[in-house]
C-alpha cells in the first residue's frame, strides 16, 4: 500500500527544550495509524509539524515520495492535509456555518459569497452527526451557544470540509460521550474506504484498540517503535511508552505514612465533588502533605484544582480541619489562606503590563495603603524575589521582561506574603528550564516541611513520582485509582492514565 506521507527523523526546538528529537511517522491511504505517547512525548508536536503549524528544526515530510515543507496550515491544506487539534480554534461569536467555511467560503460568479450553498454545505455536515446531537444545531447559530461536545463536534466538520486525504484527529474524541465517538468512528471507516488516510491520536486505550489498523509510539520525542495493531496487546504498548531506564531526580523525605504519625489530621476532605466535567470526586489531604493529580491532560484535575478555589461551581461538599466550607468566589478561599497558581500564567496569573513588584503583592496591596507604604512594598517584595531566586533587573521592571520561569517564580510568589494553608498548583513547572524546576522542587519541600499542604496537579509524571506522598490518578473526571508507597510507580501511573485495563497493571 502506497504510503501518503512520511515524517523522517523529525527535529523540533523550543529553546533548550527538545520537543521531538527524532520523529518518525508513516500515514498510509485507507489506513488509520495510532499516534501513541504519554504526556510530553511529542505527539501534538509532530502533528503540528506535519500540518505547518510549526517550523521543524531538522528532518523531512515526504508526500507521495517527494519533499515538501508547509510554511502554514493553510499551505498543509491545500496539499490535502487537515488537522483536529486538542485547542479549538472556533470563534465563539461566529456561527457554525461561518466557522467551518471562514476562508473557504463557495463564491458565485463575481467573488461573492454563495449563501445558499454554504447553508446548504453546511447542513449536509451537521447531519453527519445529526444523531449524536444533543440538540438541534441549525448552521447559523453562534457556535458560543454550543455545549463543549458540539464545539468538539463543529470543529472536526471544520476540518473534514476541506475534503482532505489525510486528516489528524490530535484528541478529537476527549470532549466526546461514547455515543459520538462510536458515530466519529462509524464515519473514520466511510473515510477509510474512500481512501482517506487517518492519524489518531488518543490516550483512551479501548479507542486505540477499536479503531487503529497500526501504531507509532513515541517516547521523550523519539519514535521507539512501530506496527501493526492486531500484533500488539495492551501491556506491550504501556512498556513501550515507559522509559525504564529514567530515573527520578527529585524525591521528597516525608512520604504519607510519615505524615499521618506527624499530624493525624485531615486539613481537606472532599465528597462527591461533580459539575459538566467532574463525576463524583472523594477524597482527603493531610495536613503537610503534598498530593498529586495524576493523569492525562484534561481529565478534570484544572476544573478540581478552581472548583477548590471558588472558581467553578459545582455540587458536594468541602471541609477545611473538619469544617464545612463552600466558596462561591475566590476572595472567600483567600480568606482561608488558601492560594491557587493557574496553568496559564499569562491569563490568568499575571498583569503582563504591570511591575514585577505590583505582580508579587497583587494579593496582599491592601495592607500597604493609606498611605502607601511603598518602603516596605519593596522590602517585603525584594525578600520574596530573594527566596525564589528570582533573576530580574529590578521590582519595577515590567514582569513581561522575565524569562518564562522566573515569571512562573512571580505567580507562585505572589502568594507567599499571605502564608497560604492550602496551595492548589495547576501544572507550575510546565515549559520552565531545569534550574527553576529545582528552585520549585526546594521551594514546595521547603512549605510542606512547614506544615503547608498542597495540591499538584503535574503532567510531568516523574515530577509526580518524585515528588508527591501520595498520587490520585484521574480520568474522564473521576479518580481512577489512588497511588502510594510501592504502587506509585511509572507504570501504574501510566496505566492506570490511560485507563487501561487491570490485566496491564501487573
Amino acid at each position: 500500500m502506497a504510503i501518503s506521507l512520511s515524517a523522517q527523523n523529525i527535529v523540533k526546538r523550543y529553546g533548550a527544550v527538545v520537543a521531538l528529537a527524532d520523529g518518525n511517522l508513516d500515514i498510509h491511504s485507507g489506513e488509520v495509524v495510532a499516534l501513541i505517547g504519554a504526556n510530553g512525548s511529542g505527539k501534538s508536536t509532530l502533528s503540528k509539524g506535519i500540518n505547518g503549524v510549526v517550523v521543524l528544526d531538522g528532518g523531512q515530510l515526504l508526500l507521495d515520495g517527494k519533499p515538501v515543507q508547509f510554511s502554514s496550515p493553510h499551505a498543509a491544506r491545500d496539499m490535502g492535509i487537515s488537522t483536529v487539534f486538542q485547542e479549538l480554534s472556533l470563534i465563539p461569536q461566529m456561527s457554525v456555518e461561518d466557522n467551518i467555511w471562514l476562508g473557504r467560503e463557495p463564491l458565485r460568479s463575481g467573488g461573492l459569497v454563495n449563501k445558499k450553498a454554504v447553508r446548504e454545505k453546511t447542513e449536509e455536515l451537521v447531519a453527519l452527526f445529526e444523531k449524536a446531537f444533543k440538540t438541534k444545531i441549525r448552521p447559523e447559530m453562534p457556535v458560543g451557544w454550543l455545549s463543549p461536545d458540539e464545539k468538539q463536534i463543529i470543529e472536526i466538520l471544520k476540518a473534514v470540509s476541506a475534503d482532505p486525504r489525510i486528516l489528524i484527529l490530535d484528541e478529537a474524541t476527549a470532549s466526546l460521550d461514547s455515543r459520538q465517538v462510536q458515530r466519529l468512528f462509524g464515519l473514520v471507516q466511510k473515510w477509510k474506504e474512500e481512501g482517506k488516510a487517518i492519524v489518531f491520536v488518543s490516550h483512551r486505550m479501548e479507542e486505540i484498540f477499536q479503531i487503529g489498523d497500526r501504531y507509532t509510539v513515541l517516547r521523550n520525542g523519539r519514535t521507539v517503535g512501530a506496527g501493526m495493531m492486531k500484533d500488539l496487546n495492551e501491556g506491550e504498548l504501556i512498556s513501550m511508552m515507559i522509559d525504564k531506564a529514567s530515573v527520578l531526580k527529585y524525591s521528597r523525605k516525608t512520604k504519607i505514612e510519615e505524615v499521618k504519625v506527624a499530624s493525624q489530621e485531615v486539613y481537606v476532605k472532599v465528597n462527591n465533588m461533580h459539575n459538566d466535567v467532574l463525576q463524583g470526586v472523594s477524597f482527603e489531604v493531610y495536613r503537610g502533605e503534598l498530593l498529586g493529580l495524576g493523569g492525562l491532560h484534561g481529565q478534570g484535575q484544572r476544573e478540581l484544582l478552581h472548583a477548590l478555589f471558588g472558581d467553578i461551581p459545582f455540587q458536594g461538599s468541602v471541609s477545611i480541619e473538619g469544617k464545612p466550607v463552600h466558596f462561591r468566589h475566590p476572595k472567600d478561599a483567600i480568606k482561608h489562606k488558601i492560594a491557587l497558581v493557574p496553568g496559564d500564567r499569562s491569563k490568568e496569573g499575571l498583569l503582563i503590563i504591570r511591575s514585577i513588584l505590583e505582580n508579587l503583592l497583587l494579593p496582599s496591596w491592601k495592607e500597604y495603603r493609606f498611605p502607601l507604604r511603598m518602603k516596605k512594598a519593596f522590602q517585603d517584595g525584594g525578600k520574596i524575589g530573594k527566596s525564589l531566586n528570582l533573576v530580574m533587573a529590578g521590582l519595577d521592571e515590567p514582569v513581561s521582561s522575565l524569562s518564562g520561569g522566573n515569571a512562573q517564580k512571580v505567580v507562585v510568589g505572589k502568594w507567599l506574603n499571605r502564608q497560604p494553608q492550602l496551595l492548589l498548583m495547576d501544572d507550575p513547572t510546565k515549559g520552565v528550564d531545569v534550574g527553576t524546576k529545582t528552585d520549585f522542587y526546594i521551594l514546595l519541600s521547603k512549605l510542606c516541611d512547614e506544615g503547608k499542604t498542597i495540591i499538584l496537579y503535574s503532567s510531568d509524571d516523574e515530577e509526580l513520582l518524585g515528588l508527591c506522598d501520595r498520587v490520585l490518578v484521574m480520568h474522564d473526571g473521576m479518580i481512577r485509582t489512588e497511588l502510594s508507597g510501592k504502587s506509585l510507580n511509572k507504570h501504574q501511573l501510566l496505566t492506570a492514565s490511560l485507563g487501561a485495563s487491570n490485566e496491564s497493571v501487573g
